[in-house]
């Protein structure tokens, strides 16, 4: 059956009959309309038989391709109709705002709230050590309170995300905004890497420099940022493992904020263990501190790192071994009414979430029993949505 029957398709006077498929490079064999994303792996037994949503009230043809673009007549299809099925507003895209970040702040969760008591301290703190450095003209005092202001926009940035995955599908984000989640993990672990380089750097220019002429007046700005820091582990504690089995995005965002804190109080203790040490009068001990300190935060956050890398970048999920995709791929091959398999790409959407796509060469007209085995081989390895391109000789 051909693609202009299935679409009840009309010849304007003058057309001429050839098909417009050869123009995009779809054959005349090529229903990639016929089988698209399915939201469920319960699909029922029976043949869908294809339904038209062409009105005999229409004389031009639902899809008008041309080769720049492909117009749809107005009426047929509204942006209203895809906001209820998305489930967000009508008309566009509800953005948010400060106001709506508060709102849902405010009736989050317990960790949201923690985490922006932690951000309202840190914030507090900052301010009085910057006026103190400002004031007694400490450049100590003033650096440090600049470091601890971009952590605090780091933290909030995990914060406005929290927030902003509590939204729903829209027709512009058709996948949702919890990879937002993922993206604010990243963003604190690339911190953290800088934050762990420019340690190195510090440790190095200590060792260059002498060390008789170090000052100590930072020793109680450490105290008091390790305190506000224990605070904040104390708050994320069900986090502060390094390989951390994520679940969903939210495990991965929580995680990044608690390595964070963790990280930063890591540093505070070093700074006051090279200052106890030299007091002592013990040689190169801030070389030796803020070393540990580089290599310790630098082995923390390098699996974080290394996960939401391979999540944003769209690698293969790890949880499914390579093994088990081939041989999935083999069983779909090895199928007598199946001629060739190709473009499989699989990937992790989020944590707990894999999402797959495949062509598939058939025999025949009738792909519902390949696509029904199909869905099912995959659904059992673990794969939750899957899309399905079935071309027939």
């Amino acid at each position: 059956m051909e693609n202009r029957n299935s679409f009840n398709y009309s010849l304007q006077e003058g057309e001429s009959m050839t098909p417009r498929n050869g123009d995009f490079g779809f054959g005349t064999s090529d229903r990639r309309y016929a089988y698209s994303r399915q939201p469920s792996f319960h699909q029922s037994q029976e043949p869908h038989t294809p339904i038209s949503i062409i009105s005999n009230e229409f004389t031009k043809p639902l899809l008008s391709r041309t080769v720049s673009s492909i117009d749809m007549p107005a009426g047929v299809y509204s942006f209203d109709e895809n906001d209820k099925a998305f489930g967000g507003r009508k008309g566009s895209v509800e953005k948010l705002s400060v106001l709506s970040i508060f709102q849902v702040i405010r009736t989050g969760n317990k960790s949201m709230k923690k985490l922006f008591a932690l951000i309202s301290l840190n914030v507090a703190y900052s301010t009085a050590e910057l006026a103190i450095g400002l004031f007694t003209g400490r450049i100590g005092l003033v650096s440090d309170a600049f470091h601890l202001t971009f952590g605090c926009g780091i933290l909030t940035f995990s914060l406005f995300t929290m927030a902003a995955s509590r939204k729903k599908s829209d027709h512009v984000y058709t996948y949702g905004y919890k990879r937002l989640e993922v993206l604010s993990a990243f963003t604190n672990a690339l911190f953290l890497l800088f934050m762990s380089f420019s340690l190195a750097v510090e440790a190095l220019h200590a060792f260059i420099q002498d060390e008789s002429e170090h000052k100590h007046y930072l020793i109680f700005s450490a105290v008091t940022n390790l305190l506000v820091n224990v605070i904040g582990v104390w708050f994320f504690r069900n986090y502060a493992r390094i390989n951390l089995v994520y679940r969903k995005a939210e495990d991965m965002n929580y995680h990044s904020v608690c390595l964070h804190v963790l990280a930063d109080s890591i540093r505070s203790a070093g700074l006051i263990l090279a200052s106890w040490f030299l007091s002592l009068g013990v040689e190169n001990a801030e070389v030796l501190c803020l070393g540990l300190v580089s290599v310790a935060v630098f082995m923390l956050v390098m699996p974080l790192f290394k996960t939401t890398g391979g999540i944003l970048l769209q690698m293969s999920p790890p949880s499914i071994p390579p093994s088990a995709m081939t041989k999935c791929l083999r069983q779909i091959t090895a199928r007598e009414d199946v001629t060739d398999v190709s473009e499989a790409r699989f990937w992790e959407l989020v944590p707990g979430h894999v999402v797959g796509s495949l062509s598939i060469q058939v025999k025949g007209t009738d792909d519902q029993p390949i696509l029904q085995f199909v869905h099912s081989l995959y659904h059992d390895l673990g794969i939750q949505e899957l899309t399905v391109q079935t071309e027939s000789d």
